[in-house]
């Protein structure tokens, strides 16, 4: 009777023993795998706003009227339009220090900051427009597109005018 009781003790102790550590190794494994997550997701939105940029460019070269539709697809954080900065960025709050917090970081045509809050960081990625007019739905309305599991249909057209008009529309 005594061998039986002392097989069961040792494997309820192993057992505890394995739990604590995977526990152990969760523990340092889960931020990492957040983090990787996080620059993936900053990487795929700065694509996003590079093809948005690159069909802005494409709308104004091929003329007045010119309308091109673009599927843009934000799984987290907010995609901003911006009419009174002449702007369109990307923010996301996570786990990934992107760059340097506080400091300005300009990656092509696109500028870069970073900021600390708390234990997350704030990433904030802009692309300005100062030879052109950004206008969401013919006006200058700020429009924010949220992250959303379905592509939103986003409608690109050159206006035409002294100061090139670029007006954003969704579908």
């Amino acid at each position: 009777m005594r061998k039986k009781g002392q097989v069961w003790v040792e494997t309820v102790t192993y057992t505890l023993i394995a739990f604590v550590l995977i526990g152990l190794v969760l523990a340092f494994v889960k931020p990492k795998i957040d983090e990787l997550q996080d620059k993936a997701l900053i990487e795929q939105s700065i694509n996003v706003l590079r093809q948005v940029d690159s069909v802005v460019n494409e709308v104004y070269q091929d003329g007045v009227g010119n309308k091109r539709l673009l599927g843009v697809t934000i799984r987290e954080g907010e995609f901003n339009i911006n009419s009174v900065g002449n702007s369109i960025s990307f923010s996301f709050i996570g786990n990934y220090m992107y760059s340097e917090p506080g400091q300005n970081y300009s990656e092509g045509s696109f500028d870069i900051r970073t900021t600390k809050l708390g234990s997350d960081y704030k990433v904030f990625v802009e692309r300005k427009y100062p030879i052109y007019d950004i206008t969401y739905g013919g006006a200058n309305n700020q429009k924010v597109l949220v992250g959303s599991s379905s592509p939103y249909q986003l409608f690109i057209t050159n206006k035409g005018g002294t100061v090139p008009v670029i007006d954003f529309s969704l579908q």
